[in-house]
């Protein structure tokens, strides 16, 4: 919250500056005009980033299943993740990551012990 808070703050500051020139669309994510991002700038920055940090070459919309995997990894709701990539429900997301499933089957069964104990 914090973050975006400050993203806030920062978007008014632009907008004074630019003035009537700044088209007020209440985006989070924008042009320094105001306007959304062109998808083709988007994946051109991305491809810079990604080869100015060395990096696997991937496209920006395979960033969706490290995501996912992150958050299941660390215990997320199964239907919060299926919300957030838009799945239309809960199965499509536990058949497409059911794979993390498995380590996280025995970190409950260590929890499980730890609490027993």
């Amino acid at each position: 919250m914090g973050v975006l808070k400050a993203h806030k703050i920062n978007i008014s500051k632009v907008k004074l500056s630019y003035g009537p020139i700044y088209q007020d669309n209440d985006l989070v994510v924008c042009t320094q005009f105001g306007t959304p991002f062109n998808p083709a700038n988007v994946r051109r920055s991305f491809k810079r980033l990604i080869k100015t940090v060395n990096v696997t070459d991937i496209r920006f919309h395979n960033l969706r299943h490290p995501h996912a995997t992150m958050l299941l990894s660390n215990g997320i709701n199964v239907k919060v993740i299926s919300e957030r990539l838009g799945h239309s429900n809960i199965k499509v997301t536990l058949d497409a990551y059911s794979h993390v499933l498995p380590s996280m089957q025995e970190e409950v069964v260590l929890e499980l012990d730890e609490i027993i104990k």
